[in-house]
């Protein structure tokens, strides 16, 4: 099974007041096969502190056990080299087992960071549509050497005055 890349999204709402176009985007881009919630974890506070949670995924149970030893194996790999990819691929799977990587404690925490009259949802997005463009790299024997995501506020950090000492003259990299 291939795996594109996944994307750690969190988004903060003010209020609970939502228009009903959020979910309908999301059901758009998973019908067509551009993103896939990996895990997603939703906190919704009231005005008076009542809490209530959502957690989805799309992955059936076979997938989340692949995928969650896909990552313990590359986590794995880097702690412990080949020994430790093993180890690490049973220990994800594991971890995936019940179908989500956020946990009780996950939920718990981001309870307690959430403000009365708020929500929050932390999403792990795979983005499906990269698959085949990673495919066709690895085809061509390709290699990837950078992969970032630009931000508006990355160029908005380009455009502000250093005050690091260096000279304006100086370059970048």
């Amino acid at each position: 099974m291939r795996f594109g890349p996944v994307q750690m999204l969190s988004i903060a709402f003010d209020g609970n007041h939502f228009k009903g176009e959020l979910l309908p985007e999301l059901e758009r881009l998973k019908a067509e096969g551009v993103v896939r919630i990996v895990d997603m974890l939703f906190v919704r506070k009231d005005s008076f502190g009542a809490v209530a949670t959502l957690t989805a995924t799309d992955l059936d149970w076979e997938e989340a056990t692949q995928y969650g030893a896909y990552i313990g194996a590359l986590i794995g790999y880097g702690a412990g080299g080949e020994e430790g990819a093993d180890s690490g691929a049973m220990a994800g799977a594991a971890e995936f087992a019940d179908g989500h990587l956020f946990n009780a404690e996950d939920a718990w925490k981001l309870t307690n960071a959430v403000p009365d009259g708020a929500s929050i949802a932390i999403v792990l997005l795979e983005h499906r549509w990269a698959v085949p463009l990673i495919e066709a790299i690895q085809r061509a024997d390709g290699v990837e050497l950078s992969n970032e995501w630009g931000q508006p506020a990355d160029l908005v950090e380009i455009g502000l005055p250093r005050t690091s000492g260096i000279s304006d003259d100086a370059p970048l990299i």
